[in-house]
């Protein structure tokens, strides 16, 4: 798969191209903070960028430049959380960029491991902060700390490729 990003006034925009193989699974639940902060926004749309190519990403609009830490003015917080627990229990796998603390990733996290999903969380450790006990402890959530970018993409192509032939 081909993933060019563009940028031009602070507008981060990616075509993806398909995968050769074609290794595709449904459905893929991202999640990454939008109230909790938007700094990682960038980061967020280039793993579901990347996620593209094993299915469709049901939260794209996590990564979009648009969503600003107010959350998504068009729609109401009932009518967020009905739509995005519709969404995480139709997804076949859960992927969690952590690093930015999120009372609300915290909770689709939880839903999801209760649900039994596989959960993915990446976590980019830095000085003064240290993932929560309720994350990091949760035997059915696989953690993954990283501190590059690039060491993100062949972790993603590990846990996703693996759901879909394990």
């Amino acid at each position: 798969m081909i993933i060019f990003v563009l940028k031009t006034h602070n507008m981060t925009t990616c075509f993806c191209g398909k995968d050769p193989d074609n290794r595709k699974i449904h459905k893929i639940y991202f999640a990454g903070s939008i109230r909790g902060g938007r700094d990682d926004r960038e980061l967020y749309m280039k793993i579901i960028c990347h996620l593209r190519k094993f299915g469709e990403v049901l939260t794209e609009h996590i990564g979009e430049e648009e969503l600003s830490a107010m959350g998504e003015a068009l729609l109401t917080d009932r009518e967020i959380y009905d739509r995005d627990m519709e969404w995480l229990m139709s997804s076949d796998v859960v992927v969690a960029e952590v690093t930015t603390p999120s009372l609300g990733v915290g909770y689709e996290i939880a839903k999801a491991a209760g649900m039994k999903k596989e959960v993915l969380c990446l976590y980019r450790p830095g000085e003064g902060r240290r993932l929560s006990a309720m994350i990091s402890g949760c035997p059915g959530i696989r953690i993954v700390e990283y501190q590059r970018e690039e060491e993100l993409f062949s972790v993603l192509d590990e846990f996703v490729f693996m759901k879909k032939t394990g």
